[in-house]
């Protein structure tokens, strides 16, 4: 009696009903009615809530580490020294690709010496910054340690509803994986930070963002990711900020392709296809990817083991690549799918293409197509039906680009009363008489929202080689 007794004690309530009858085919019957009401009760509290953090949460990662923090302090005779301390940082990131690529914000791995990582399951990794990009507050990071690593679900932010439900998951305070829900306040938010940083067209929300929440995501009720935390109101409650995952992943596909620029040349332009794919638009004269047997129309359809479905996939496949590597492709051509080899040249040789050698000499800038992503986002933000342009991503020291200031990720719309949507066509603008027989050219860039003009002398360029 005492051991029985000691059991309903603990709290094992089923066990209430076992009589001294003794028939084990009841203590069975009583439990499946125990476990069958149990069942119910735990169905009827899965609300789409917690199917959406269950779906998201293990692909939602915890990143913390020590930075350097400067401050001015005041001392004694008016002398104002720059004072450095160290301080705990933290923040949140989700992978965006099973081989451990992470999305954050700038602001969370900015000056962090070390970037240690806390999964879900509780193991910790570290990662390293791959590309970051402080004017959108963005940055990508790899996850060290073997993968693949689990993948947030993705949703658009194209087709977004004021009052539809969201989550936040984050590392809110330190607490890992906080989850907050709220719903969608307003749209098309522009908020300014201070004279130099602004964000736009943001997600507002109401659900409970803190410090430890930026770079996290911001789901939709089906568990897909719909936004990245990045800002709170000071002194408000329940008005934090998200940037729209559209334009989040334009973004850090910009901002590969940059990196990948710097570090080696392919020597191929193409947009996406609406079933997926890659469609060649243009060729390098010369490049790798012409002497890897690539034509324009060809529709590039796998990287190494890689299917290409978007601009983000191309890049990362591309970026996973080290500079004098070749990258396997798979393409079509008509009805036939081939595969071909085609190196990928470092920076320093790519003076194979006579076109990019012609901007660098005579402009003193390394450019590539700005891409379709990149020019529809451009052209909702200004208003404006500009056909393209050419996103600069380098500038040569003392060359008439740097003196009129241009500087990378400025984007080239054109030339005198020619716009630049390619290569091809800055070729063509630059051997037009009047460019390099006249004075100075009058040229058009955008600068993140706005669209500027300025003046700079074309003709008879001194050569120069490319770094």
């Amino acid at each position: 009696m005492r051991s029985v007794r000691a059991i309903v004690l603990c709290g094992v309530a089923a066990l209430g009903t076992v009589t001294w009858a003794g028939s084990t085919h009841g203590v069975a019957a009583a439990d499946l009615q125990s476990e069958s009401a149990s069942s119910r009760r735990h169905s009827n509290r899965e609300t789409p809530t917690v199917t959406a953090i269950r779906r998201a949460s293990p692909s939602v990662v915890n990143l913390h580490g020590h930075k350097t923090v400067h401050q001015t302090v005041s001392s004694i005779g008016g002398v104002t020294p720059d004072v450095a301390r160290q301080v705990n940082g933290m923040g949140t990131g989700v992978v965006i690709d099973p081989r451990g690529y992470v999305v954050t914000n700038f602001h969370v791995v900015e000056d962090v010496f070390e970037i240690n990582v806390t999964l879900q399951d509780g193991s910790t990794t570290t990662a390293d910054l791959i590309v970051s990009d402080p004017a959108s507050d963005l940055a990508l990071v790899k996850l060290r340690g073997q993968g693949p690593f689990q993948t947030i679900p993705r949703g658009h932010s194209s087709d977004l509803m004021v009052g539809e439900p969201v989550i936040a998951i984050g590392n809110a305070f330190g607490y890992v994986h906080t989850s907050t829900v709220g719903i969608i306040s307003a749209l098309h938010r522009d908020i300014p930070v201070n004279e130099t940083q602004s964000y736009r067209d943001l997600i507002q929300t109401s659900a409970g963002i803190n410090p430890g929440n930026s770079g996290g995501p911001l789901l939709n009720i089906d568990g897909e990711i719909i936004g990245v935390n990045v800002a709170v109101r000071v002194g408000a409650q329940q008005i934090a900020f998200a940037i729209p995952i559209d334009q989040v992943l334009d973004t850090v596909t910009e901002m590969i392709n940059r990196h990948n620029d710097r570090r080696f040349v392919i020597g191929l332009h193409g947009t996406l296809e609406q079933n997926g794919g890659i469609r060649i638009v243009e060729l390098s004269k010369g490049g790798a990817a012409q002497r890897g047997g690539l034509q324009p129309g060809d529709r590039i359809v796998k990287i190494d083991e890689d299917t290409i479905d978007t601009d983000l996939q191309y890049a990362l496949a591309v970026l996973d690549a080290a500079p004098g590597e070749k990258l396997r492709m798979e393409f079509q051509r008509g009805d036939e799918t081939y595969e071909t080899f085609v190196a990928t040249l470092p920076a320093t040789s790519a003076s194979g293409d006579p076109l990019a050698d012609l901007a660098w000499q005579v402009i003193g800038v390394s450019v590539r197509p700005a891409g379709d992503a990149f020019t529809r986002r451009m052209n909702m933000q200004l208003q404006t039906n500009y056909r393209g342009g050419l996103m600069i991503t380098d500038v040569r020291t003392g060359s008439a680009a740097d003196q009129q200031g241009l500087r990378s990720g400025d984007v080239l719309l054109g030339i005198h009363s020619w716009q630049t949507s390619s290569l091809g066509d800055l070729a063509e603008i630059l051997q037009q008489p009047e460019i390099r027989q006249g004075p100075n050219a009058k040229f058009y860039i955008v600068r993140r929202d706005q669209t500027l003009y300025g003046h700079m002398q074309l003709a008879a360029q001194p050569p120069a080689t490319r770094r």
